[in-house]
């Protein structure tokens, strides 16, 4: 350019008068699609994204109401299992052009409702994953904003969950398939949704599978929870134990070595998530694996979807588990029937 000046931004108008269409339209296909020409909006997005148009944050918020910005509440950014979700949930609402703001609740369930007002007031949606909350108290908390539960069910809330089911009754099976005959399980916090899904789906396949469940109590999800459950292990006559999570089994795994006991010599451990850490540590463990990218991907596309939705339907999608078998199971030594 002359004087060698910086060249000036695109505006709405310029993608406008590319595409033939008045400022209002190209306004509607980038605030509210829906109400644009599917054709007629194709091309406004594919002219906008040539000349290289980015909407002011700012004009956007005062044209539509809306922040451009989703609430996330997790119960702990120290579990491995949730920094795999928070990354899917950005990048995806990136892609839409959205921040997310992530609040830890350092699993107080107490903190969660004033929590969860406080960040309504500054997003136009919320992502809660594995709230702890009683139903009657999530509902309340969450009727005034358009909300996805992540890792949770309930009632007329629009949710993204884990099918626990498939992945718990291929464990079962493989440690049945082993020779264990008496399987413990090591259950996690009480307001857990997914502590009960596993429980459910542990009981359920060791019935089927004509195995003695042994419910060893509920930890805290923490690897020191898993060290805890120690000698409420040692006390059962069990061959197996699955626990509530992988920091809990990983936990378990380390107490026990420290005891010379040998995993999966003597009792084999396995766990649910399949966090980073489960395939490092030695032996690796056996663990029910939640496809993290695809549900944080999922439910920042229905928070979207119920965003320009007049009258937002409740959606519920369960994202398919996995068994992923590793070196902390093995054959049973028979000590079960001794």
């Amino acid at each position: 350019m002359p004087g060698g000046g910086e060249a000036m931004a695109v505006t709405l108008r310029d993608v406008a008068l590319a595409a033939g269409v008045s400022p209002s339209t190209v306004s509607r296909a980038l605030t509210v699609p829906e109400k644009v020409d599917e054709r007629t909006r194709e091309r406004i997005l594919t002219l906008a994204a040539e000349l290289g148009y980015r909407p002011n944050r700012a004009a956007r918020g005062l044209i539509t109401g809306r922040t451009g910005n989703l609430g996330l509440l997790v119960p702990d950014l120290a579990n491995p299992f949730f920094p795999g979700l928070v990354k899917a949930i950005q990048a995806r609402a990136l892609e839409s052009d959205y921040q997310v703001f992530v609040v830890d609740t350092d699993e107080d369930v107490a903190l969660e409702p004033e929590l969860i007002r406080q960040l309504a007031k500054q997003v136009d949606g919320l992502l809660l994953c594995s709230p702890r909350m009683r139903p009657a108290t999530l509902r309340e908390a969450t009727e005034a904003t358009p909300t996805v539960l992540v890792n949770r069910a309930l009632a007329r809330v629009s949710s993204v969950t884990f099918e626990n089911g498939e992945g718990t009754s291929a464990l079962i099976r493989h440690l049945a398939g082993l020779g264990h005959r008496r399987i413990g399980f090591v259950g996690g916090p009480a307001g857990s949704w997914s502590g009960a899904q596993r429980l459910r789906g542990v009981r359920t396949a060791c019935a089927t599978a004509g195995l003695l469940l042994h419910e060893l109590g509920q930890v805290a999800p923490t690897f020191e929870g898993g060290t805890s459950a120690l000698e409420l292990v040692l006390r059962a006559p069990v061959t197996a134990v699955v626990a509530y999570n992988d920091l809990v089994a990983i936990g378990l795994s380390q107490a026990l070595a420290e005891r010379s006991i040998e995993v999966p010599g003597r009792i084999s451990v396995a766990g649910f998530d399949d966090i980073p850490m489960a395939g490092m540590i030695r032996p690796s463990l056996t663990t029910v694996a939640m496809p993290l990218a695809r549900a944080g991907s999922a439910a920042v596309d229905l928070l979207l979807r119920h965003l320009g939705e007049p009258e937002p339907r409740v959606r519920q999608i369960q994202v398919p588990t996995a068994l992923r078998v590793r070196g902390s199971t093995g054959p049973s030594l028979g000590l079960d029937e001794s």
